[in-house]
């Protein structure tokens, strides 16, 4: 199903004036807890502001040469590149089309054709963004329940997008359709129906989703405000015990051993604000995820090796530039980048 909202798709469509004026006061620390971080992240890293003045930024991605990430209560994607002075709308409506009270997108992740695929809030749906400027819905419901409010995503390189539903996203007044906050699975096909895939429900607030760079673990942030941790569960497939399901002929394996492997609960005080939202990995399979105080930097198993600490609620990072090792961040009103010694997925 394809829409057609108003919207900018490039760069140079409707500039606004944010970080054109004197950044505000920015303070921000590496924090090393194991030597194991000098090998990702320089002591002496700088946290630098590119631009502020954002309502709540979020779900930032590379996509052709700068960074998009959405703000998700002003239904907008931004853009900024090197060289710019401010950040530019990409994209408006992003999440609400209707524009009436609904919130916009949230994650964002780009395809293997290069095309910008969003968790839209106010439409309750996973889309894609196609070049002619129309949204093609990949998923809005499962088993005819409404999804809550698409939340963050991962595409696998066969092409599976992993999404998260929690229920922030929702209108005010609305009422949930199902009685879960799951994570699901999906694989879009040209021409096909695209079914969503119920994969895990007994998690309350899933929020940030990644995938290892094998493909076989999969990881969960969890955003509950009174127990904020990080979740891993296996995605090795033996046999038939471990499919989850066939979408569109592609396997999707059935998430087994689901665990705790970080708990940030204890990180949280009026200094360190926010817990586990979104995440990424590197290369080299560390995590990097949003936590109390800024950005969490684990190894795979959830040994905490140090943090990024912006002293803002944060919302999600990626890795962007020409090598993917320099890291951007959200942070509450700031998009941040700071250079690291590790390239991301």
């Amino acid at each position: 199903m394809k829409t057609n909202p108003l919207v900018c798709l490039t760069f140079l469509l409707s500039s606004l004036a944010l970080a054109a004026d004197p950044l505000p006061e920015f303070k921000g620390s590496i924090e090393k807890l194991d030597p194991a971080l000098d090998s990702l992240l320089d002591s002496d890293a700088k946290i630098e502001v590119l631009a502020s003045g954002f309502n709540w930024s979020e779900g930032p991605v590379w996509k052709e040469g700068g960074i998009v990430f959405s703000d998700v209560p002003e239904n907008t994607v931004f853009g900024w590149k090197e060289g710019e002075k401010a950040a530019s709308v990409v994209l408006k409506p992003s999440g609400s089309l209707s524009g009436e009270g609904g919130q916009g997108s949230n994650g964002l992740a780009v395809d293997a054709n290069g095309q910008l695929v969003l968790c839209q809030h106010g439409e309750r749906r996973i889309a894609r963004l196609e070049k002619d400027g129309t949204f093609t819905s990949l998923a809005d419901k499962f088993e005819g329940k409404r999804f809550n409010s698409p939340n963050d995503l991962v595409i696998s390189s066969k092409g599976t997008i992993f999404f998260t539903d929690p229920p922030y996203g929702l209108k005010k007044g609305s009422t949930p359709d199902a009685p879960y906050h799951g994570i699901y699975a999906v694989h879009p096909v040209a021409g096909a129906t695209t079914p969503a895939m119920l994969l895990i429900d007994d998690i309350q607030w899933p929020n940030g989703i990644a995938l290892s760079p094998d493909e076989k673990t999969l990881y969960i942030a969890v955003s509950d405000k009174d127990n904020t941790r990080i979740m891993a569960y296996d995605l090795g497939v033996k046999g038939k015990a471990d499919i989850a399901g066939v979408i569109n002929g592609v396997i999707v394996p059935k998430p087994a051993n689901g665990r705790e492997i970080f708990n940030a609960q204890k990180l949280k005080s009026p200094e360190r604000k926010g817990g586990c939202d979104g995440m990424k990995v590197d290369s080299l399979g560390n995590l990097w995820t949003t936590g109390p105080g800024g950005v969490l930097i684990l190894d795979k198993n959830g040994k905490h090796l140090g943090s990024i600490l912006t002293g803002q609620a944060t919302a999600n990072c990626a890795w962007g530039g020409k090598d993917k090792s320099t890291l951007y961040i959200t942070a509450d009103m700031f998009l941040l980048r700071v250079k690291t010694k590790v390239k991301g997925l």
